[in-house]
């Protein structure tokens, strides 16, 4: 049986309900799906389908499979093998997909990047339709900014969100926490204090910078132990208030620089830190805050 896709949530609800003349976005049985033999790729690391498949149990698919008519009323798959395999692993009965010909998937690829310049988008989403146009079109992240109008550091940051945990993930796509929250909570590799903090910060309505600040002071205790230091205190982080005008520029000047930009004030001096992804991105923030123009 295949159904229609509803208008839920989802990368699914914001593609067009036709690219061209062509058919809707239905939601076909797993089952009733093969891969396609001539997929170059032959290796899927088996703790990302893991993941994505504990995410998918917890959320769903966030974009539909790209798949053509076969023999029997079956399909086959153009792209999207890694989505439909975790999808078998979280047991789902029904996947969102796109019933297109070979030929059509350039209108795709112009559906998916026309949509992702709606405003109603969750970060999640936008993560998610990133990663589908690189899985599916080879895209590297400088390519896909150019396509999309942002910057490759932009598009790296938003699809870092996609490698929390599916638990943050559920609280993102549910609106209980914020893009900047999720970004904040990439401060610390420890995904068990990912969880621990997120849901704080869910439960108790904690602002971006409180999350930040915890994750700094966690870091700061850790050191003190490395060190033989006393550390100031243990267990669960206890933010700071911390001024109100430290806080805005912090905002300020993280939304300009597109990362995260922490304000440490000391007695008679302070200390900005600036996070990046790797020395492109770094070299961005250096041009953005020299106003030096891109080399032609």
């Amino acid at each position: 049986m295949v159904r229609r896709a509803g208008l839920g949530r989802g990368l699914g609800a914001i593609i067009p309900d036709a690219v061209g003349d062509g058919p809707a976005l239905e939601e076909i049985p797993v089952d009733a799906i093969e891969p396609n033999p001539n997929q170059p790729r032959v290796h899927f690391d088996e703790a990302s389908l893991a993941d994505l498949a504990a995410s998918i149990r917890e959320i769903g698919v966030l974009q539909p499979i790209l798949v053509r008519p076969a023999e029997h009323g079956r399909y086959q798959l153009i792209a999207g093998e890694r989505r439909w395999r975790a999808a078998r692993r979280a047991e789902l009965q029904l996947i969102p997909a796109i019933v297109r010909q070979v030929d059509q998937l350039a209108s795709v690829e112009q559906a998916l990047v026309e949509n992702l310049h709606r405003a109603d988008l969750t970060a999640l989403e936008e993560a998610s339709a990133y990663q589908q146009l690189i899985e599916d079109f080879a895209f590297t992240h400088e390519q896909l900014a150019s396509r999309v109008g942002k910057s490759r550091a932009a598009v790296t940051n938003t699809l870092r969100l996609l490698s929390l945990p599916p638990a943050i993930q559920h609280l993102l796509a549910d609106g209980q926490l914020s893009a900047g929250h999720a970004r904040a909570l990439l401060g610390t590799a420890d995904r068990s204090y990912q969880e621990q903090l997120a849901r704080r910060a869910a439960s108790e309505g904690w602002s971006v910078r409180t999350v930040e600040q915890a994750i700094r002071d966690r870091e700061t205790r850790t050191v003190a132990v490395s060190t033989g230091a006393t550390p100031a205190s243990s267990g669960t982080p206890t933010p700071k208030l911390r001024s109100a005008a430290v806080l805005e520029l912090e905002g300020r000047l993280g939304d300009y620089l597109e990362t995260n930009v922490g304000i440490k004030l000391g007695k008679g001096r302070g200390r900005v830190t600036i996070d990046f992804a790797d020395l492109d991105d770094l070299d961005r923030i250096f041009r953005k805050m020299t106003q030096v123009e891109e080399p032609s």
